[in-house]
């Protein structure tokens, strides 16, 4: 995704679109998400948008693994692609993905890891 500041997201729900290939087929360039912020607790296997601790200028959407230091590992849906944990370490969840709503209106349930 490109940069955008986490305190962008201040509504208890936001949209978000989502830039770049990590996340296909899951989530494609262009598609437009919708993110809960507070609700209930985000499990592994949920799609999420987070703040990478080591770049605080960038917001991503990524599957959470598993926790971590306080924070969530994540993964991309994308094996090609390895912007995530791998290269950024620990994240810190901003909110949980619960829809996608351009241009293919879908829920998004977690996926088991």
């Amino acid at each position: 995704m490109k940069p955008v500041p986490a305190s962008r997201l201040r509504w208890p729900l936001s949209a978000v679109l989502v830039t770049g290939p990590s996340m296909a087929p899951t989530l494609r360039h262009g598609d437009a998400v919708l993110v809960r912020r507070g609700g209930r607790a985000v499990r592994p296997g949920d799609v999420v948008v987070a703040v990478f601790r080591s770049r605080p200028d960038l917001l991503v959407v990524k599957r959470a693994v598993r926790p971590a230091d306080g924070g969530w590992w994540l993964y991309g849906d994308n094996d090609l692609v390895t912007d995530d944990s791998r290269a950024y370490g620990v994240a810190d969840v901003v909110g949980r993905v619960v829809a996608r709503y351009w241009p293919r209106p879908a829920l998004l349930p977690s996926r088991r890891l």
